[in-house]
């Protein structure tokens, strides 16, 4: 009985992380379109990943989580239109 009660244990804590992270990645992007520079993002140019609309375009990162490990990032780039921006990928950091 006591595995089955700490296996229902993880998945309800398995869950709630993953609350968790949809909450933050959905308040980052909040922020990210209201104000691509919000302080709390601390947005900062990324090399490692090409722009996909412009090989001289630059790729940004935006912090989802702070002092985790493996914290979550968002990659992003502006365009294709004017005004636009276009989330690349959402990932832990390595």
């Amino acid at each position: 009985m006591a595995s089955f009660q700490n296996r229902q244990n993880n998945k309800k804590t398995k869950a709630a992380k993953s609350e968790g992270l949809f909450k933050q990645v959905e308040k980052c992007v909040r922020l990210l379109l209201d104000n691509p520079k919000h302080p709390s993002l601390k947005t900062h140019e990324f090399d490692s990943i090409d722009h996909p609309y412009d090989p001289k375009g630059k790729v940004f990162e935006a912090y989802i989580q702070n002092r985790t490990p493996g914290a979550y990032r968002l990659f992003w780039c502006y365009g294709p239109g004017k005004g636009e921006i276009t989330i690349i990928a959402i990932t832990p950091h390595p």
